[in-house]
């Protein structure tokens, strides 16, 4: 039986860090830890310059040790991590996992194309967390194997909502990219038609959660919506149980995880229709999707919600099978699938490579 492989797990994890966001990465490194694996990982420090030197360091110093790289790809100025992970990678003859992040990122590969493919022609294996990035990567040469972000499902309390109440939720950062203000301007709609209808907007603020806030007030809505801030996994819980509809209002997306989470609490989803969302929600089935900038269709979609207990209850539980699919039992047979065939791979490669050395020292 084949040894676990030591696991070096490389990206911005700065999640590690009270206030901020567990990413992916994070959450992969931990559940393999907990699992038995050996486990290294870098970086959580919040400067970037003293984290892509921590990352490079770690790689360095665990060489010797490491069986497999898995390293986030971000677009942007994130993107450097990647670019010098996957070189020390090949330099010390490490096998590497790239997993593709961010719904920007096709955008940014088609603005640096060289400077991607360059990158991403070093990996052992491309992942991507969604059908939409796999299939978005794919005019530029890249095919990825889809494995879904986990999250643990165990820990989401479920309740099943055939009928539900104007309460609704939106819970993300406050910043351009997941538009708060359409939950706003949505809420807003809905209230004119249930007088009793509340809005939690929860999340870290990236410079908007004062402007919502005015805009609340100036709207007359103060009393109506409420900013309890950055939930760990126990606010969550409390939140999403209190609420009964969950508001997802971003410009760009990949397959996020919080409306996963929603589902896994059986909130009915009404989400944008951008980026990964078409490819992880079926209208109709277990969310239903509207345009992006739509205040009148997100409320009209609210508001259907609201009058129709059959479509509500349709996508209460057929949100938490959703779910389901990302539960870390699942997810962790995907991933040491994928880490026998490297291994596997590899193991060929040194083969062979040794019997050409012997063939040659007999000539």
């Amino acid at each position: 039986m084949r040894k676990k492989p030591t696991l070096c797990f490389i990206g911005n994890l700065i999640g590690r860090n009270p206030g901020f966001i567990t990413t992916q990465g994070e959450i992969l490194s931990d559940l393999f830890e907990k699992d038995g694996f050996e486990v290294v990982s870098a970086s959580s420090n919040l400067n970037p310059v003293i984290r892509l030197f921590d990352v490079l360091r770690t790689i360095v110093g665990n060489a010797r040790k490491i069986d497999i790289l898995i390293i986030d790809v971000f677009s942007g100025r994130a993107f450097m991590l990647a670019e010098f992970a996957s070189l020390l990678g090949k330099v010390f003859r490490i096998p590497s996992v790239l997993v593709l992040r961010g719904g920007n990122l096709p955008e940014f590969t088609e603005e640096h194309r060289s400077r991607v493919c360059r990158v991403l022609a070093r990996a052992d294996s491309l992942v991507a967390p969604s059908t939409f990035l796999s299939a978005e990567m794919s005019p530029f040469g890249m095919t990825a194997e889809v494995i879904p972000n986990s999250i643990p499902i165990d820990g989401y309390s479920y309740r099943h909502r055939n009928v539900v109440s104007p309460s609704l939720i939106w819970m993300r950062s406050f910043h351009e990219i997941y538009n708060p203000h359409l939950a706003l301007d949505a809420f807003a709609l809905v209230k004119k038609e249930h007088r009793e209808a509340t809005l939690v907007m929860a999340g870290v603020d990236k410079g908007l959660e004062e402007s919502v806030k005015t805009k609340a007030d100036e709207m007359g809505l103060a009393e109506s919506v409420r900013f309890p801030g950055f939930l760990d996994l126990s606010g969550k819980n409390e939140e999403f149980s209190k609420a009964d509809i969950y508001l997802n209002t971003n410009r760009i997306d990949n397959m996020p995880v919080s409306v996963v989470e929603a589902c896994a609490m059986g909130l009915p989803v009404v989400a944008t229709n951008v980026g990964g969302l078409p490819y992880l929600l079926t209208h109709g089935e277990t969310g239903l999707l509207v345009d992006s900038e739509d205040a009148e269709q997100m409320a009209d979609a609210v508001l259907q919600l609201l009058s129709d207990p059959d479509l509500s209850e349709r996508l209460s539980r057929n949100g938490r099978k959703l779910a389901e699919r990302s539960s870390w039992k699942q997810v962790r047979k995907d991933w040491e699938h994928l880490f026998d065939r490297i291994l596997d791979r590899k193991g060929l490669t040194e083969s062979e490579s040794s019997g050409k050395a012997l063939v040659g020292d007999r000539r």
